[in-house]
């Protein structure tokens, strides 16, 4: 079946893109949200290769371009961690009407801290999963290089990240800087599954043991060895959907992996 297409609004009113993996020709028993890497939009190969794998298991998937990237409306220059939070809770809530809320949260390397930080504002969510996720929003900033300063003096500047430009102001930097993952996640009260590379170059495997220690349980690290930082390979998004298929299945029990009706 193909995705679903459709807009919905955030808290500034801006419309948001968004793709529904609904499950081929099986009912759904859970709803899942996804949170893309930093710049990088619902399209991307590892969203679109992890949803596909968990529309396998009658796990639908929402997966949305955060405000002022992809098709969404807005300003990248505007948006802030905290404004990619309000986005996840806002796609939550549009959810929560077109189908079900959403009861896993999923979120890939900045998008994964992101849902971290989000989780407590989705009270359905039972489950919450990282991958290659870091520990302190503020790491995002190494992508900046040595253009940090800049960024502080003038305001706004123009970074050139994955190969494509982008503007930069000094607000995302205040606003990372002033995050405390570690208190949200020990106030998670929700299952939580680490999933990270040992091999990520982008985001060391240190992320994953800070994120792993700060949250109380229930929670499961599970290591992918030999993949990137951006899960580029189709085996390694592949291995990462059926582990969060099965992981999730314990959590979801009792009434909360219910099928839901999406004709």
């Amino acid at each position: 079946m193909p995705a679903k297409r459709f807009d919905f609004r955030n808290s500034d009113g801006d419309r948001l893109a968004a793709l529904l993996d609904l499950p081929d020709g099986r009912p759904t028993r859970a709803v899942a949200l996804f949170a893309h890497c930093f710049t990088c939009g619902k399209d991307n190969k590892t969203a679109h290769r992890i949803a596909q794998g968990l529309k396998f298991y009658g796990i639908a998937v929402l997966r949305f371009d955060f405000t002022g990237l992809g098709a969404s409306e807005g300003t990248f220059a505007n948006t802030t961690f905290s404004s990619n939070i309000n986005d996840l809770v806002s796609a939550a809530d549009h959810l929560r009407q077109m189908l079900a809320a959403p009861s896993i949260l999923i979120g890939h390397s900045l998008g994964g801290a992101a849902v971290l930080a989000a989780a407590h504002r989705i009270a359905e969510a039972r489950a919450v999963v990282s991958i290659n996720a870091p520990f302190d929003p503020a790491h995002v900033t190494k992508l900046f290089g040595n253009r940090v300063a800049e960024i502080e003096a003038k305001g706004e500047i123009e970074v050139a990240l994955a190969g494509r430009p982008f503007r930069i102001r000094r607000a995302l930097l205040d606003d990372i800087a002033k995050q405390n993952l570690a208190s949200q996640l020990g106030a998670l009260y929700k299952a939580l599954l680490v999933c990270h590379a040992p091999t990520d170059e982008t985001v060391g495997i240190e992320n994953a043991s800070q994120i792993f220690t700060a949250a109380k349980h229930p929670k499961s690290f599970i290591s992918l060895p030999g993949a990137d930082h951006l899960i580029s390979q189709a085996s390694d998004a592949a291995y990462v959907a059926n582990v969060i298929a099965s992981w999730t299945q314990r959590y979801l029990e009792g009434g909360a992996a219910a099928q839901f009706d999406i004709s």
